[in-house]
């Protein structure tokens, strides 16, 4: 059974963390072990990526069902006693109902905080219309406000993965979401500092901002007046690289070169999984 008053704590405290200016480094696990790694190194809050997941299964983003979201949440959650919040994607509905209820049970895995986006999973109409994408948001809103427990939600504009690099559509669905009771707005895709200066400022709410090549630091995004900097499946993509490089050498050269890096990642593991 869930501990209310634990889940409370984590989330308010999970809540202070997003202090604009001064950004919340919000690293993504894809696992257990990697959430435990990641808080033996002394980040202060932790994220699930839906690609990092889905990759764990040999699929592709958006290839996970919310069953699955939500258990994997719950792992993280028990993983460590870091806030947790949870990439919910489109909240596995698109009626405003069915978001409130993958809200609801967001609640009930323990998180602290979750993202609701407004990207369809359809190729012919990948957006949801602005009106009803705050509808979505404000049933998130009242789920995650609602009970003992309240989460921090997150409202993403996904125009700028979605092929549609609009920043005045953008801004002003962020500022529906506001309006709507997002805690936290989050456009990804933004690389330039003036766009993301420009989302800022049109806010009054901490803005999360995805790290990218090609994009600010996160001493520019600081000085931008950004709040949360998260790197969605990129640290679970690294991994896999990692695997694919060490298993390449060995099928291809027969040489056991990675093992100095194997070495230094068990070196890691024992520190971070000590009882």
């Amino acid at each position: 059974m869930m501990d209310i008053a634990a889940a409370a704590n984590r989330a308010a405290s999970f809540r202070a963390l997003h202090r604009p200016g001064e950004p919340l480094l919000l690293p993504n696990p894809w696992d257990a072990g990697s959430a435990r790694v990641l808080a033996s190194l002394g980040f202060a809050a932790l994220a699930t990526t839906s690609s990092g997941f889905a990759a764990t299964l040999g699929r592709l983003d958006g290839g996970v069902s919310r069953d699955e979201s939500l258990a994997h949440s719950a792992l993280l959650v028990a993983a460590t006693d870091l806030p947790v919040s949870a990439d919910l994607e489109n909240g596995f509905a698109d009626e405003p109902a069915g978001v409130a209820e993958t809200v609801a049970l967001a609640v009930q895995a323990g998180l602290a905080g979750c993202s609701i986006e407004d990207f369809t999973g359809r190729s012919d109409e990948p957006i949801y219309d602005e009106g009803l994408a705050a509808e979505r948001i404000a049933a998130a809103a009242q789920a995650a406000h609602g009970g003992p427990v309240r989460l921090v939600l997150t409202a993403r504009a996904e125009n700028y993965l979605r092929g549609r690099p609009d920043l005045d559509d953008t801004i002003a669905r962020l500022q529906r979401y506001q309006e709507a009771g997002a805690d936290v707005l989050y456009a990804p895709g933004l690389t330039s500092p003036e766009d993301i200066e420009a989302v800022v400022t049109s806010v009054d709410l901490p803005v999360n901002v995805l790290a990218l090549p090609g994009g600010p630091d996160v001493a520019r995004l600081a000085e931008l007046g950004v709040g949360r900097v998260s790197v969605g499946g990129a640290f679970a993509y690294v991994a896999i690289e990692a695997l694919a490089t060490a298993a390449r050498e060995l099928l291809e050269a027969g040489t056991l070169g990675y093992w100095q890096h194997a070495a230094a990642g068990r070196a890691v593991a024992a520190a971070a999984f000590r009882p």
